[in-house]
């Protein structure tokens, strides 16, 4: 059992950043892979960046790479996506996830435990 609470979206500006958090509590997540997702009005979710269990490894999707890093405190059980040079079409509902099974994935199927979401608006 574990139970994930992001933080952090809000409005910004295209071109601007946000710093999201993701808050794990009840079971261990530092076993866990964890990873970022996201949904727009309309659009199913997608994958935006993973980390792997250990060692820090990472995946993202090609829409966000290069502006988008993730990464997590152990210590915390605390999992980020900061993002940078912000774009409209990153206006989305951002989900956190943690998976117990594989390594690192971008598989939405494959993660067990998700966060309730929290709004990020791009304004132009």
């Amino acid at each position: 059992q574990v139970q994930l609470a992001e933080s952090g979206g809000g409005l910004v500006q295209a071109g601007g950043s946000l710093r999201l958090s993701c808050a794990a509590s009840g079971r261990t997540s530092s076993g866990f892979a964890m990873g970022w997702f996201r949904q727009a009005p309309g659009k199913e979710r997608e994958f935006v960046a993973a980390i792997s269990r250990i060692g820090g490894s990472t995946a993202y999707a090609d829409s966000v790479k290069g502006r988008f890093t993730i990464g997590r405190d152990y210590a915390k059980n605390t999992v980020y996506l900061q993002m940078n040079s912000l774009k409209p079409e990153d206006t989305a509902v951002y989900y956190c996830a943690a998976d117990r099974e594989k390594w690192i994935t971008s598989v939405l199927g494959d993660y067990d435990y998700w966060g309730q979401g929290t709004q990020v608006t791009v304004s132009s």
